[in-house]
C-alpha cells in the first residue's frame, strides 16, 4: 500500500475531502496494508468482503470506531481507477441477460434517454421477478394478462393517476419487446389496461406569483451551498426547468455573450432559452464564489466530499427546502412551472409561447394551463339557464 498513498492523497484532495479527512483516510490506508499483509493477501486481492472482514478483524481487535463498509469504498474507487484492484464481478443470471437485451432495445430502436431505460427497466425487473423468474429460469412465455392485470392492481394501489399511467406505459413496453424479440408467442400488450384520468378534469396545480417570489427571497446566501441552491432555484422559478434539465446542464450550456442557455429537455429535445438577468446573476454568484474547483464540466456539483455533479432528487430537495423556510406547503419543482405558466398567462402571453418556454411538444399540453386564468374565463362564461341575473 506505500506506493499508492501519494496518489490517495491527491486523488482525495481533488474531490473536495478537508485536509484533515485526507489524512485520516490515510491512515485509514495504513492499517489496511498492514491487515492485508497478515494475512498473506496483495493489494490486488482487496474487495468489499475482504473490507468486511477487515472491519471484523479491527472491531474485536477494539477499534469500533472504524467507519462501515461504505465508508470505505473511496479507496476501493481509487485502487479500481488506477487499475490495481479488479473491479466487482456482478452475478449474471438468466433475468440480467434479459433485461441487458431489453435495455439495448430500448436505446437502439425506441431512443430513450438513460434516465427513462433506467425505469422502464426497474420496473420490468419487478414485473418478471414476480411473473416470469419459474425455478431459476426465465419463462416470459408463460406470462398471461392475468399476470400483467394482477401487477398493475399491486403496483398502482397507492400511486397517482399519473404514477398509474406511466407504469401502463412501462409494462406495454416490456411486452412489446418480448413479443418482437420473440420471447412471448402473443401480444400482450393489448392486455395491459388503460388507466382513468383526464388532464382537463380539474384544474393544474400552481403556486401564486407572490409564493415563488416569497421563496426566492427567503433564500440565504451565505454558504456555497446557499448560493448553489438559489441559483438552482432561479432556474426552475424563472425558466420551469425540469429537475433531470438543471442536472444535466454544462458550464458551456450559458451562453454569456447572447445570454443564453442550452437545455437537453425530454425525448433528448434541446433548446436554446433566453437567460433572464436574476437568473443568470445567481449563476454568475455560484461560479464565482461557490462552485468547487472539480475537473467536471457539469454546471452544478454537490458541495461535500466526494464532489460529483447533482443528482435530479438533489434540486426536488431544493425547492422543498425553500418551501419550509418560507413556511409555504411544501411542493416540488414542477408546481413551478405550473406557477411560470400561469403567470405568463395573467401578464398576456398566448398558449404558442408559454409551450415555447416550457418546451411542450404538443400544444394541447400547454392548453391545459388556459384553465387556470380565471379573470378570462368569467368573461366567456354563459350564465346558466334559469338562474337568477
Amino acid at each position: 500500500m506505500a506506493g499508492q498513498v501519494e496518489g490517495y492523497r491527491e486523488w482525495l484532495a481533488q474531490r473536495g475531502y478537508t485536509p484533515l479527512t485526507v489524512r485520516n483516510m490515510l491512515k485509514d490506508l495504513g492499517l489496511v496494508g498492514q491487515w492485508l499483509s497478515r494475512e498473506g493477501l496483495e493489494v490486488t486481492d482487496l474487495s468489499e468482503d475482504r473490507l468486511t472482514a477487515f472491519l471484523v478483524d479491527q472491531r474485536r481487535a477494539g477499534r469500533r470506531q472504524l467507519a462501515g463498509v461504505r465508508g470505505w469504498l473511496p479507496l476501493l474507487t481509487f485502487l479500481r481507477d488506477r487499475g490495481v484492484v479488479p473491479e466487482a464481478q456482478v452475478a449474471v443470471g438468466p433475468l440480467d441477460v434479459l433485461l441487458a437485451r431489453y435495455r439495448r432495445w430500448m436505446d437502439r430502436e425506441r431512443g430513450l434517454s438513460a434516465s427513462t431505460m433506467l425505469r422502464y427497466e426497474n420496473t420490468a425487473r419487478r414485473f418478471l421477478t414476480d411473473h416470469a423468474v419459474v425455478g431459476g429460469r426465465v419463462a416470459p412465455e408463460q406470462l398471461t394478462g392475468a399476470d400483467l392485470n394482477a401487477f398493475l392492481l399491486r403496483e398502482c394501489r397507492h400511486v397517482s393517476s399519473g404514477s398509474a399511467k406511466g407504469r401502463v406505459a412501462e409494462l406495454r413496453s416490456l411486452m412489446r419487446f418480448l413479443h418482437l424479440s420473440g420471447a412471448t408467442p402473443t401480444k400482450l400488450g393489448g392486455a395491459v389496461p388503460p388507466v382513468g384520468g383526464w388532464r382537463l378534469a380539474s384544474v393544474p396545480p400552481t403556486m401564486p406569483a407572490a409564493d415563488v417570489q416569497l421563496l426566492l427571497d427567503r433564500c440565504p446566501r451565505e454558504t456555497a451551498v446557499e448560493v448553489r441552491d438559489y441559483a438552482i432555484l432561479m432556474l426552475v422559478a424563472r425558466l420551469g426547468l425540469r429537475s433531470i434539465e438543471v442536472a444535466r446542464l454544462l458550464l458551456d450550456d450559458v451562453d454569456w455573450r447572447c445570454g443564453e442557455i442550452f437545455v437537453r429537455g425530454k425525448g433528448r429535445r434541446e433548446d436554446r432559452l433566453p437567460l433572464p438577468v436574476e437568473a443568470g446573476e445567481a449563476v454568475v454568484a455560484y461560479l464565482s464564489g461557490a462552485r468547487p474547483q472539480l475537473d467536471d464540466r457539469h454546471l452544478f456539483l454537490t458541495c461535500r466530499a466526494p464532489r460529483a455533479p447533482i443528482r435530479a432528487d438533489l434540486v426536488s430537495d431544493v425547492v422543498k427546502r425553500a418551501c419550509l423556510r418560507a413556511r409555504l406547503t411544501r411542493v416540488g419543482p414542477h408546481r413551478l412551472r405550473h406557477a411560470l405558466a400561469e403567470q405568463m398567462l395573467r401578464q398576456g402571453a398566448g398558449l404558442t409561447a408559454i409551450g415555447q418556454v416550457l418546451r411542450h411538444q404538443d400544444l394541447a399540453t400547454t392548453a391545459l394551463y388556459a384553465k387556470v386564468d380565471f379573470a378570462a374565463l368569467r368573461q366567456v362564461a354563459r350564465p346558466w339557464p334559469g338562474a337568477a341575473a
